[in-house]
């Protein structure tokens, strides 16, 4: 038993190694866990921010001055006054993306009962920032309006008022979730190449003939390069979540760090060996990343990290059960955005090692009869 477990050891200081020798897998490893987190982060593709206004305010009234001071950063720049007659020379320059055209006498008539316009033009090159930041600047201008009417209204306040309170994420920082899930994506996503790629390297360089001839097992080999590829991809996990998501971008991790660090280990139980099993089914690294292109982005796009799993048909749901990925996502958001112990996580946790060890031991299988193959 003292063998095994020496043969173990030493084959997964190969293995570690040979990854630290290779200058490209060690580039991808850090830039994977550093600046790509960081540029995921930085890139708000689903939120408004720092989008510029102008204003051409033709009423000067205090209901437009109101309307004007509610558009605040971080979604807009303060709003900046400008002549209507150079209006359409800023925005074909690309100056402003939103510019709001406020009529004369836009308060008087809306106290009288008509219905006066405001008219927003709209840079439309800017997409993502067009579409919602126009939805964002009619609501701000409908709710002012509106407030504005219920304090000059002789009724006086309305009844009901309706309060919006925000857990877990109280200002809806947009980087908190993309940064996060940025990193959960890549440790599946490294965990399965650099297992499944540990196999093909030994293949396409004829050494795993070398290991067979020595007293060494096919347990012994498939649990070696398990651990040494977890162990690298948790030490880069466990430093980006250190260094980069708490320390550089100030991202506030709210549960238990031990906690996380087990289930980001029984994650990596899952994943290594289904990083064997497709390496078992490819005959080269080609092979392998067709695989993985199959595998791999279904698992992501369907685990819950990019849109809620609850809005999944029904089909899917259950089928992505079977998946370590989804569980996996369920009890990092638990752990980090709602600061979850160990009774509500342990749920997911118990199915993550559950796929593990179900994977492990036909990825033992497959790994065997490819060996004797």
């Amino acid at each position: 038993m003292l063998q095994k477990i020496r043969n173990i050891f030493e084959l997964g200081k190969k293995e570690i190694w040979s990854i630290l020798r290779d200058p490209m897998m060690v580039i991808l490893i850090i830039y994977s866990f550093t600046a790509q987190v960081c540029i995921t982060a930085s890139t708000d593709k689903g939120t408004v921010r720092d989008a510029a206004v102008a204003v051409v305010d033709e009423d000067q009234s205090p209901l437009s001055h109101r309307m004007i001071d509610a558009i605040l950063p971080p979604y807009f720049t303060r709003p900046e006054y400008i002549d209507p007659a150079i209006l359409d020379d800023k925005m074909d320059h690309g100056r402003y993306t939103f510019a709001i055209v406020i009529p004369s006498n836009f308060q008087r008539d809306l106290l009288a009962g008509s219905k006066p316009e405001i008219q927003i033009n709209v840079d439309a090159t800017r997409m993502s920032q067009a579409f919602l930041g126009n939805g964002y600047i009619e609501q701000i201008i409908r709710n002012e309006a509106d407030t504005f009417l219920q304090e000059a209204s002789k009724k006086g306040a309305p009844q009901v008022e309706v309060v919006i309170r925000n857990k877990y994420n109280q200002n809806l920082v947009a980087s908190w979730f993309s940064a996060i899930n940025d990193i959960i994506s890549n440790v599946t996503m490294l965990a399965i190449i650099m297992t499944g790629a540990a196999i093909i390297r030994e293949r396409e360089r004829s050494t795993l003939e070398h290991l067979l001839v020595m007293p060494v097992t096919s347990f012994e080999i498939m649990v070696s390069k398990i651990w040494s590829m977890a162990l690298i991809v948790a030490i880069a996990t466990l430093f980006s979540l250190i260094f980069v998501i708490r320390w550089f971008l100030g991202i506030p991790i709210g549960g238990s760090f031990a906690l996380l660090t087990l289930g980001i280990l029984c994650h990596l139980f899952a994943v290594t060996n289904m990083g064997i099993l497709l390496a078992c089914f490819a005959k080269s690294m080609p092979q392998l990343g067709l695989l993985m292109i199959l595998v791999l982005m279904p698992m992501q796009m369907l685990s819950g990290g990019d849109t809620p799993f609850e809005n999944m048909p029904v089909a899917v749901q259950y089928i992505m059960q079977v998946a370590p990925t989804t569980h996996f996502v369920a009890f990092s958001q638990l752990i980090m955005f709602k600061g979850a112990g160990f009774s509500i996580v342990w749920v997911p946790l118990a199915k993550m090692v559950a796929i593990g060890a179900a994977m492990f031991f036909v990825s033992l299988a497959r790994f065997r009869k490819s060996v004797a193959s």
